[in-house]
């Protein structure tokens, strides 16, 4: 079996090409690279005191669930660009990753143009940070826990569509209820994603769940990423709930409200 991934190159990104290579005989990782030290480095994120506070708490947290920067599994093969490349090359180089049995998005730029219709004729699964169609957009997890609902903090996995994450929905994947810290939380959540998807594409039957289209009338927030400003930040440090808070907002989760939930 070969899985092709569009991902990134930060230590959860790794861990899924990883997780990806554990049940296929070749794995190929199209990575858009950015700087791992995010709030240190002017990149996509701005280099700041505020944005450096908040993403020293990010890596950390990223650390303890998914460990450090390192190479990838001798079956996994990489092609490294920069973040925003990808819709520039032709098809005719990433032929070898387009010769795949599943392809997996997560964490990429925006994929538009050839690709992205070859990649929604192939039923590319996209894994979304953020408990669609609830909080859509960038940084969704973030945003739930601005907004008080850790009871959102999730991802979901659906079809890739040629809109950003309004692809039919697949399932939803949740950490399990527990007394933790937020930022934890949301590696959780990506773990979540990671296994849930793990699971069902080892039991062959991914697509045979009914992909369920996304109400937009549910939609708490959609936000940018220039929505993501130090303003905003340097609030939610100030206000962010602790572990106790994000244990009783998930005791509250409405289970009705999320689709065939994964929980980790």
């Amino acid at each position: 079996m070969k899985i092709t991934v569009f991902t990134s190159n930060q230590p959860r990104h790794i861990a899924l090409i990883e997780s990806m290579a554990s049940i296929a005989d070749q794995v190929f990782a199209v990575q858009e690279c950015n700087t791992i030290f995010p709030g240190l480095r002017d990149d996509f994120f701005k280099k700041t005191e505020i944005m450096r506070k908040y993403f020293s708490n990010v890596i950390d947290a990223e650390k303890t669930i998914f460990g450090l920067p390192r190479f990838l599994p001798s079956n996994a093969h990489s092609m490294a660009v920069k973040l925003g490349d990808l819709n520039n090359l032709k098809l005719d180089v990433l032929k070898p990753a387009l010769e795949s049995d599943f392809y997996i998005v997560f964490g990429s730029s925006f994929i538009k143009g050839e690709l992205c219709k070859f990649l929604v004729s192939r039923k590319a699964l996209n894994i979304h940070m953020g408990v669609s169609p609830y909080y859509r957009g960038n940084s969704c997890n973030f945003w739930a826990l601005f907004d008080g609902n850790p009871n959102y903090v999730g991802a979901t996995i659906h079809l890739l569509s040629e809109g950003l994450d309004s692809g039919p929905m697949l399932f939803h994947a949740l950490p399990k209820t527990q007394e933790i810290d937020p930022f934890l939380l949301g590696m959780l959540a990506v773990k979540s994603a990671h296994v849930g998807l793990l699971t069902r594409l080892k039991s062959g039957n991914i697509y045979d769940m009914d992909a369920v289209e996304q109400d937009r009338h549910s939609e708490i927030r959609y936000t940018r990423n220039k929505d993501f400003s130090d303003n905003v930040v340097e609030a939610y440090l100030k206000k962010r709930p602790g572990a106790k808070d994000v244990f009783d907002s998930l005791k509250r989760r409405e289970i009705n409200k999320f689709l065939r939930p994964y929980f980790y």
